[in-house]
């Protein structure tokens, strides 16, 4: 029987109440997990005096910080609707998602109300409160349809909460709680302004993702953690948040778009026992760090030898842990698939690797496996309360992935028509993936329904294959493979490091002998017929996926 987070997370205020739980890297603030635990209450005193009931839309709209994840459990605990939006859709369609959400209140950082501010803030809306310091930057005026809002001030908050609380708050006070059934989370997929997809998660289907996580990837009290992902996206969300924390885990957030450098800088000091992260990070890594030394001649020659191999591949995971800190156990990967090279590196030198699969309506685990038991090319079999089957597989068992289980969101905020197209008449819901499961249920993923070309002689031919070969090509940084008039066609986007100092001549010859190669790695049906040059790097998602439907 799945227990709320909240359980967890109330039974480690208990334990560790004077241990450090939140810090934003590089600055002075910082929470204890009791100083959480005040903070959260105060929060719903606010709450109180502002009139926001059990049940009503509160939104967040920042950077990762501390002050994000005291507002979310805050929100969590009080038993509202928190509403995560990405601090990278546009302040046009911020507003947009706030009125379609409802949301009465919205905690915002200063990067995104720095244009939001100029934006009409939806009827519904409150207030608008700082990520920085709970300061009011908008409250609602007077109009014929509402009444003003006014948010009390510092002194008023501080006495509302004395009043409530006269002594000091001890852990024995503290008996955070939730029903497990209820909408606590209303996610958007993106920002569109037509018909957004508010993805609506109750209490049971993240707490369940969160006791996968403690299973899966055990922590022992104290340990540490980078916050790197954003904590809008649920893969942050859960894996760098909530899970983590509901285990006593010191988190710390980089407030800041993290350069390399920082980002490094942040894991030696940190000393993360897990980095949760997508695939390009480590390709990165692997391209500017590994791939230099790995690509000599003795190394190859040796690699696979008893002895020498043995060695060489020690030294490789020893700097390769160290980069990250020296004290990593599990290093988890999702979003995307990873580069086949970096991957089989990786699994050659017994590095703590495992690849999940997931996606938004899932809280977001579908597949995952602890290290020792991940699978090269896989997604992971299914989680605890998942089941996971293939609709209509072909010859080859690929066909449509469909779900259902406990982590399984509950529809699409008032938008009946894509809940309906989701789910079948028998209740499994379609995750838009083509994918095979082996004989122990492990998942793997082929690419996206929408993305899969048929070829001339009826062959299916799955865009993303062809890119993991072409990836590994050289001069390749990324590539996207589409199709025109019946042939496909790849754009590339070179990789700097080694394309800088070329003439735009001197690549084009590099892709054509990159396209003879790659027409010999795949099917005849699946051939390439040319390779562009993209002069910018393709546009991302916030989980660094290319957004595909931008190109043609």
């Amino acid at each position: 029987m799945t227990k709320h987070y909240l359980h967890y997370l109330t039974n480690v205020m208990a334990h560790q109440w004077n241990d450090a739980a939140l810090t934003d890297y590089g600055e002075e603030h910082e929470y204890t997990f009791g100083e959480l635990a005040e903070q959260m209450i105060r929060l719903h005193v606010l709450f109180e005096q502002l009139g926001i009931k059990s049940g009503d839309k509160i939104a967040l709209a920042g950077r990762n910080c501390a002050n994000w994840a005291v507002a979310y459990l805050a929100i969590a605990a009080y038993e509202g609707v928190c509403v995560s939006i990405l601090q990278d859709f546009t302040a046009e369609d911020i507003a947009h998602l706030l009125e379609h959400s409802d949301s009465e209140l919205l905690f915002v950082g200063p990067y995104v109300w720095k244009d939001l501010q100029h934006q009409t803030m939806p009827t519904k809306l409150k207030a608008a409160l700082s990520l920085e310091d709970w300061r009011p930057l908008y409250e609602r005026k007077k109009s014929k349809e509402t009444e003003a809002v006014h948010v009390p001030t510092k002194d008023e908050w501080e006495a509302a909460y004395k009043a409530k609380y006269p002594n000091t708050l001890k852990p024995e006070d503290v008996h955070f709680t939730a029903d497990e059934s209820a909408l606590c989370l209303i996610n958007y997929t993106s920002g569109s302004t037509g018909s957004p997809k508010g993805v609506m998660l109750n209490g049971r289907a993240i707490s369940n993702n969160i006791e996968i996580g403690m299973k899966i990837l055990p922590v022992d009290p104290g340990q540490r953690l980078v916050s790197m992902l954003p904590l809008a996206h649920m893969f942050g969300q859960v894996c760098e948040l909530l899970y983590p924390l509901c285990s006593g885990t010191h988190i710390f957030f980089l407030t800041k778009s993290p350069t390399p450098s920082i980002l490094l800088k942040a894991l030696k000091e940190v000393q993360p026992y897990l980095v949760v992260t997508v695939p390009l990070v480590i390709e990165k890594i692997y391209k500017q760090k590994l791939d230099p030394t790995l690509s000599k001649w003795a190394i190859r020659m040796f690699w696979h030898t008893p002895i020498i191999g043995a060695f060489l591949k020690s030294r490789v995971k020893s700097g390769l842990r160290s980069a990250f800190g020296g004290k990593l156990r599990y290093f988890i990967c999702g979003g995307a698939a990873m580069n086949p090279v970096v991957e089989k590196c990786l699994m050659d030198i017994h590095f703590p690797l495992s690849i999940g699969y997931g996606m938004t309506e899932c809280a977001p685990l579908i597949g995952g496996n602890p290290p020792k038991y991940f699978k090269a090319r896989s997604g992971g079999a299914p989680v605890s309360g998942m089941e996971v089957k293939i609709d209509n597989p072909n010859e080859a068992g690929i066909g449509e992935i469909l779900v259902k289980g406990e982590n399984v969101m509950m529809g699409y905020y008032k938008n009946p028509e894509a809940t309906k197209a989701v789910f079948t008449e028998d209740g499994w819901m379609r995750t838009g993936d083509l994918g095979r499961l082996d004989k122990k249920k492990n998942i793997y993923i082929k690419g996206r329904c929408k993305t899969m070309f048929l070829g001339a002689s009826g062959q299916n031919i799955y865009p993303e294959e062809i890119e993991d070969k072409l990836n590994n090509q050289t001069a390749v940084g990324e590539s996207l493979i589409v199709e025109r008039e019946g042939k496909l066609v790849a754009l590339v986007f070179p990789d700097e490091t080694l394309t800088k100092r070329m003439t735009f001549e001197e690549i084009q010859k590099i892709m054509r002998a990159n396209l003879e190669k790659l027409n010999t790695l795949i099917p005849s049906y699946s051939k390439v017929s040319n390779i562009e040059v993209q002069e910018q790097p393709f546009e991302k998602t916030p989980k660094k996926s290319i957004k595909r439907f931008l190109y043609k």
